[in-house]
């Protein structure tokens, strides 16, 4: 019988008390690698989609084949609550004993793991694919993922200059106000077009359900970062950016015929996919990352539940 004392109970508070002093990009590089190598179980995500109030809840689950054991974790985008005072995102994480079933962790963490987890992996992403030197970068998005990404870039693309763009001005000028806050010096662009002209790393984060960005938009020499499009229903980028990008990567092949950028740019085609390569795949080495200066690359990623496994891992590990 599992009682509560063979539980482990963890708060937000708690919980990032245990993220000091992680490399949260170093994590994700070796959880892509290992999803690559086939060393996960990740099924497909399960969704659902609200109307009124407009929001989503994301279900991922999974296990690593060497790991004792398995993930499921529960995350929630609310796009009114930054109205009502609340964080757009919440959830938790259940970790359970793979041999047994039995809970073994609950970890509380109101959404906080799946945005860091996220922004980790878009540093990730301009580790090798982004310009060398970049300045500024380009934000789409006023939310927790234009903030985190940027944070998280400074270990791999070191930058105190940002060009944002928000459907809402009022956001917008919000967003500039935070990050100034965190010693960036920050600019709000009239359209995403101005952003592209300005910028050879761009990272989209918004909720779109049509292109914000079409080819002509972009300078030779461009990183997109596009994390906002993880579900069928939205679109950030013109399929026009994805057939002609010099580069373009993914999380998971498979994953992304049925979701985002992709999915919307190969119509499901599974013979597309074999001219995308996945993160882990360039992480290992057996597939190319930039090469050139004036390459344009591209990385859609729409999460996988081996970045779950591993943070939660990592945390429950960390004490």
């Amino acid at each position: 019988m599992v009682t509560a004392s063979s539980i482990t109970f963890l708060d937000l508070a708690q919980i990032e008390e245990r993220l000091k002093g992680l490399d949260l990009v170093g994590l994700m590089e070796g959880a892509f690698a290992a999803f690559s190598r086939g060393e996960a179980v990740v099924p497909a995500p399960g969704e659902l989609l609200l109307e009124e109030p407009p929001g989503e809840v994301h279900i991922k689950y999974g296990y690593l084949t060497s790991g004792d054991t398995y993930v499921i974790k529960i995350a929630s985008g609310f796009w009114n609550n930054p109205a009502r005072g609340l964080s757009s995102s919440d959830g938790l994480l259940l970790v359970f004993r793979k041999d047994t079933g039995e809970l073994a962790a609950v970890l509380n963490d109101r959404g906080r793991l799946t945005d860091l987890r996220t922004a980790a992996a878009g540093a990730v992403a301009a580790k090798h694919l982004a310009p060398e030197t970049v300045e500024p970068i380009g934000v789409l998005g006023c939310g927790i993922q234009a903030e985190l990404q940027v944070q998280l870039l400074q270990s791999v693309r070191p930058c105190r200059n940002i060009v944002v763009w928000g459907r809402n001005p009022e956001r917008a000028s919000a967003y500039a106000r935070r990050m100034q806050e965190k010693d960036f010096s920050v600019e709000v662009a009239s359209s995403p077009a101005e952003v592209a002209s300005r910028c050879r790393l761009i990272v989209t984060a918004t909720a779109s359900p049509s292109p914000l960005l079409v080819w002509r938009d972009l300078q030779p020499g461009t990183h997109i970062t596009a994390i906002g499009a993880d579900s069928a229903d939205k679109q950030e980028l013109d399929a026009s950016i994805i057939h002609n990008a010099d580069i373009v990567v993914t999380d998971s092949r498979v994953q992304a015929q049925s979701r985002g950028e992709l999915g919307h740019a190969y119509g499901g085609d599974p013979s597309a996919m074999n001219t995308v390569a996945e993160i882990g795949e360039i992480v290992m080495g057996k597939a190319r990352g930039r090469e050139t200066a004036d390459q344009i690359t591209v990385s859609a990623f729409s999460g996988l539940a081996v970045q779950d496994i591993a943070i939660a891992s990592a945390v429950l590990k960390h004490s």
